[in-house]
């Protein structure tokens, strides 16, 4: 076990279920509870030289974990550990320029899932061109700040 979050004890961690813990933790403000220099470090082990992220070691990259990965250290300050730029041109080459969408992963076929989480990380990563996505709902920011919703973030500067 690598010490973070799985779905039962001595099982493999999965970077879904690591926003999942993540993301309760920050609506319930908990965010203390977390040795959060222990996990970003996890979770930026899970990118691979093609700029792309994993779900879990030893596994291929995939867009969708542009959001899994990306909303996790957005919400403990320290989505500036990861290299962006190879990031973003990882989600954008998995992007079909002629029907709309994105893939899994540069040549495969695009779907509404992989779409949205591609868009979502791009949002985290901060393309001007996309509304903020809030890291915790998947939701516009604007949304989330318009309802008064508040939930606890890390601040960066730490």
């Amino acid at each position: 076990s690598s010490g973070i979050n799985a779905e039962y004890g001595g099982s493999e961690s999965h970077a879904g279920q690591v926003f999942c813990c993540v993301g309760a933790l920050s609506i319930a403000n908990q965010l203390h509870l977390l040795d959060i220099d222990q996990l970003a470090w996890w979770l930026c082990e899970r990118q691979l030289p093609s700029g792309g992220l994993n779900g879990r070691p030893e596994k291929l990259p995939d867009v969708c974990y542009s959001w899994w990965v990306l909303s996790a250290l957005k919400i403990i300050g320290r989505l500036h550990w990861l290299d962006k730029s190879s990031l973003v041109k990882f989600i954008l080459a998995s992007q079909d320029e002629e029907v709309g969408g994105f893939a899994d992963r540069p040549g495969d076929m695009v779907d509404p899932f992989h779409t949205l989480f591609g868009l979502a990380g791009l949002s985290l990563l901060g393309d001007q061109h996309i509304a903020k996505v809030n890291p915790v709902l998947c939701l516009p920011q604007s949304l989330v700040d318009s309802l008064g919703l508040k939930l606890e973030m890390v601040s960066q500067n730490l």
